[in-house]
This record gives structure tokens, C-alpha cells and sequence, in this order.
């Protein structure tokens, strides 16, 4: 093994290693995964939620046994093939040993850390808009159309991954039509890179169309619950700060792609940051959604400061640059990651609230980030489901309906009594078994100091009471209370079938 192989080793190594130890026991999974794990048991070519490609990992997941070991182990891959791209498109733009290690530093101790301890669409969305540029590079480096194709695969694994990788290319086409690259546009095979890609994905523009587009409900809701809490400005800032310790390179990257002489034939990327940015910034996205678009940026000005930086005085900057991305990591180590308990984030809030990482999608300040109180409570929701279940008698006619996706994917993940909860929230709602004639009902509400759900229901069934309560404080769904009512009067699954039904049409109608 080459030296250099020796090193990128290590760094992949490094980087697995980092995402399993930056997560403190005491933390269950996020609510996001719950739903992504459960969807690998209603495979389709689409979800209310998101694309159909997690669901693809989720099942390989359920195959190897379901277990955090492999929910961990898929983003961390994807974390690590994007730094494995990162390090090849230094070697095609002829880096040396240095702009190699420079540039996976910079993406090894940045906010990928984070965003890879989760199992979500983001890390393999981040992965492709690198691949994506990557294969651009190599085009435009080569002028070989196979990696035109190569493109067009990637952008289409993408778009079944997370419709965000529309951005990119909407931020892409006005940069080749201004730059000399605009010959592409010219070449029969950017158009049967089209070609394929929309075959590609056509199986989910069909689901889509037979489901009315729930992409735009799901849109609409996003941008009236979590979008317009977005502040523009904090949006800026955030961007700062995800990869804050390659900033310097980055910015590099920039200028090289601009103004350097080597990179001439890349000034499109210039462009295309700035279309794609500017994009974002319109539309009031959340600030991770444009984290795909600094990796190769990272390469570019790797190559550029090892070029610039090997005469004179500047060779002494060399060692500085190298620690600038470890220097950063201290504080990120101490603040980014749920590695703390709670209690200690709580009696520290200063230095959290400093960064923003109290402030939730709803636009006020809490006592923990909201991805730390979205990761607790779970646990202690399934062993309380599973101990009402297994009071019942008639347990298979039993429908467990949760208030939210986060509730209903944690009982299913960690029930030991084989639950399958339902909800009327996300993709659970298309999930439910009305082969079943129900009779008895445990349902999960979230906290309303003036819920009235014992009052409502109650009437409807021979037996009704409280179960029991979530009773972490610190839990996002700290107070959401578990009803059991059994011997029901009426007919639970026409009542169900009903509401189902009115969830729908709100669908279509939105």
C-alpha cells in the first residue's frame, strides 16, 4: 500500500470511528430515523415524507438485523465516500500530499460529523451533489462523455434520495449557459444523460402523480410550520459555520476557480456557487440544505493553497492550515454533538444559546438543541406502550394510534411485544391494517395541558384510562400521555377509515 492510500486509510478509519463514539448511551435515535427504519417494511417507489432510496438502505438495514451498529454505520459510509471524492478530485486536479491531507481534514472535522451520526437522506444527499461535481470535473478535465452519464446516474440516485438536488441544478444551468462550457449543451449526450436519468426516476414522478403530488402538500406544510420561522440572515450565518474550520480553503476555492490560471476551465463553478446560493437564500431553505453544495470546493482550494503556499515565507503557513480545522473541532466536539447529558447542556446554556443551538424550527429558544430532545423519551414510550399491550387480552385486536411518526416509528423499533403503531402523520397514514376488526384502542397523544381525549373518547368504549406519561423532561415529547380504551362500541375501523380518508383529500385539496 502506496503511502498515500496508507493515509486516506486512516482517515476513513478516523472517520467511522468518530461517528460511533460522538453519541453519548443515554440518547435514543432521532425521530427522523424511526420513520426511515419502519419504511423498509412498506417498500415503494414513494413517500409522503421523502424519496424512496432511504427505504432501499433501511431494508438492507432490517436485513442485517436492524440493529444502531448498522443505523449508524450507512451515514457514517456516506460520510466517508464523500471524503473519498473530496480526495480524488485533489489527485484529478494534480494535488500534492499536502492539498490531500489539507482538504480531508477539512471535511473530516466539519459539520458532516454531525449530520453523519443521523440516519437520514442528508448524508447520502450530500454525497451525491459531490459526486455530481466530481464526475463534472472529470468531463470538463477529460472531455470523455461517459462522465456525462455518470452525472446523470447521480443526479437521479439523488433526486430518489431528497428532491433537494433540484437546487443544484438549477443553480448549474446558468452557470454553463455563461461559461464557455456552454458547449455541453451542444453534445447529444448531455441529452441522453437526461434521457436516462429521467427513466430513472420516473417510477417516483409516477407514484407522485397517482398519490396528487404529495410532494406539494408536504411542501406547502413545511414552508408554514418550519420555513417562515427561517431568518435569511441566520441562514448566512449558519453557512459560516458548518464547515467553519475549511472556511479559509473554501474561500480559497473560490478565488482559485476565478482567478487562478490551472483552474481556468472550472470558472463555471464560480458561477454555479452563487446561482445556487443565491436559490436557497430565496426560497428561505434551511441552512442544511446547501451543505452538499462546499465539498468540492474544499478540493479546489486544497490544490490551490498547496501551489501558492510552497515558496518563501509562506511555506510557514503551511502547518497553520492544517490546524486550523483541528483547532476549530475542540469547541464543535464540546457543543455539536449530543455527546453531553442533558443535564449538563441545561446548567450550561450559555455557550449552546451563543452558537443558536437552542433555538428550534418553531422559532424559540428551549433548553436543549432540538436534535438532542428529539433523541430521548423514545425508549421509555415503547417500554410503557408494550407493558398496557401486554395487559390486554385481545392484543391482535389492538390498534396502538400515535399523535406523530416519531411515536409510532419508536414503539414499532424498540416494542418487544411485535406493536405495529400507526398515525395519521406522515407515511403512516397509507400504513394502516383495516384487515384487523379492532376493539380496543392505546393512543398516544402529545402533551396539551387542556386535552380533553379521555372526555372525548371515553364514551365510545366500556373501559377507558391513563396509561401512563412520558416522563423524561428533557425529551421533546416530555408530557405526551398513552390512553388505553377497550371494548369499543362502535366501529373503530369505520371511524378510522374515515379520517384516513378526510387526511387524504387534505392532501389532494392543498
Amino acid at each position: 500500500m502506496s503511502k498515500r492510500n496508507l493515509i486516506l486509510f486512516g482517515f476513513i478509519v478516523l472517520k467511522f470511528i468518530l461517528q460511533y463514539i460522538l453519541i453519548s448511551p443515554e440518547y435514543d435515535l432521532q425521530r427522523d430515523e424511526y420513520l426511515h427504519l419502519d419504511q423498509a417494511h412498506h417498500l415503494a417507489w414513494g413517500y409522503l415524507s421523502v424519496p424512496p432510496v432511504t427505504s432501499w438502505f433501511s431494508y438492507i438495514i432490517y436485513l442485517l438485523g436492524n440493529s444502531v451498529f448498522w443505523i449508524k454505520f450507512f451515514p457514517a459510509l456516506f460520510g466517508a465516500l464523500t471524503l473519498l471524492i473530496v480526495w480524488k478530485t485533489i489527485e484529478l486536479l494534480k494535488g500534492n500530499l499536502y492539498a490531500l491531507i489539507l482538504g480531508a481534514l477539512c471535511v473530516l472535522f466539519s459539520c458532516l460529523l454531525r449530520l453523519n451520526t443521523l440516519y437520514q437522506p442528508n448524508s447520502f444527499d450530500v454525497l451525491c451533489w459531490t459526486a455530481f461535481y466530481y464526475f463534472l470535473i472529470q468531463y470538463i478535465t477529460s472531455e470523455n462523455t461517459k462522465w456525462i452519464y455518470f452525472a446523470g446516474i447521480t443526479f437521479a440516485f439523488g433526486f430518489l434520495n431528497k428532491y433537494n438536488i433540484v437546487f443544484l441544478f438549477l443553480g448549474l444551468i446558468p452557470a454553463i449557459l455563461l461559461s464557455k462550457q456552454r458547449k455541453i449543451l451542444a453534445k447529444k449526450e448531455f441529452y441522453f444523460a437526461l434521457i436516462l436519468g429521467l427513466i430513472l426516476i420516473l417510477p417516483n414522478l409516477y407514484w407522485q402523480y397517482s398519490n396528487h403530488f404529495p410532494i406539494v402538500h408536504h411542501m406547502k406544510e413545511l414552508a408554514e410550520t418550519q420555513l417562515v420561522n427561517v431568518d435569511r440572515v441566520d441562514f448566512i450565518k449558519e453557512q459560516i459555520l458548518f464547515f467553519i474550520g475549511g472556511l479559509l480553503v473554501i474561500l480559497a476555492g473560490l478565488y482559485a476557480v476565478l482567478f487562478y490560471q490551472p483552474f481556468k476551465k472550472y470558472q463555471l463553478f464560480f458561477a454555479a456557487f452563487i446561482f445556487t446560493l443565491l436559490i436557497f437564500i430565496y426560497f428561505k431553505a434551511k441552512a442544511y440544505y446547501a451543505i452538499g453544495l462546499y465539498p468540492i470546493y474544499i478540493a479546489f482550494g486544497a490544490v490551490f493553497l498547496s501551489e501558492i503556499l510552497n515558496n518563501g515565507w509562506k511555506r510557514f503557513l503551511k502547518p497553520v492550515f492544517i490546524l486550523i480545522p483541528l483547532l476549530f473541532f475542540i469547541p464543535m466536539y464540546n457543543i455539536a454533538f449530543p455527546n453531553k447529558s442533558p443535564e449538563y447542556i441545561v446548567a450550561h446554556p450559555e455557550k449552546y444559546k451563543k452558537m443558536g443551538m437552542l433555538r428550534w424550527e418553531d422559532g424559540k429558544d428551549h433548553h436543549l438543541p432540538q436534535d438532542f430532545a428529539d433523541m430521548l423519551g423514545w425508549k421509555e414510550l415503547a417500554r410503557k406502550s408494550d407493558s398496557l399491550y401486554a395487559l390486554l387480552p385481545n392484543q391482535k385486536e389492538t390498534i396502538v394510534l400515535c399523535d406523530n411518526y416519531g411515536q409510532a416509528g419508536a414503539i414499532n423499533f424498540y416494542s418487544k411485544k411485535g406493536i405495529k403503531a400507526v398515525s395519521f402523520n406522515a407515511d403512516y397514514l397509507n400504513w394502516f391494517d383495516l384487515s384487523i376488526q379492532y376493539k380496543n384502542l392505546i393512543r398516544v397523544k402529545e402533551y396539551d395541558k387542556n386535552n380533553e381525549e379521555l372526555k372525548e373518547t371515553s364514551p365510545y368504549f366500556e373501559t377507558a384510562v391513563i396509561g401512563g406519561q412520558i416522563k423524561n423532561q428533557y425529551a421533546r415529547e416530555y408530557g405526551t400521555t398513552i390512553f388505553v380504551f377497550t371494548k369499543a362500541k362502535i366501529d373503530i375501523n369505520k371511524r378510522l377509515e374515515q379520517e384516513i380518508n378526510e387526511e387524504k383529500n387534505k392532501i389532494i385539496n392543498d
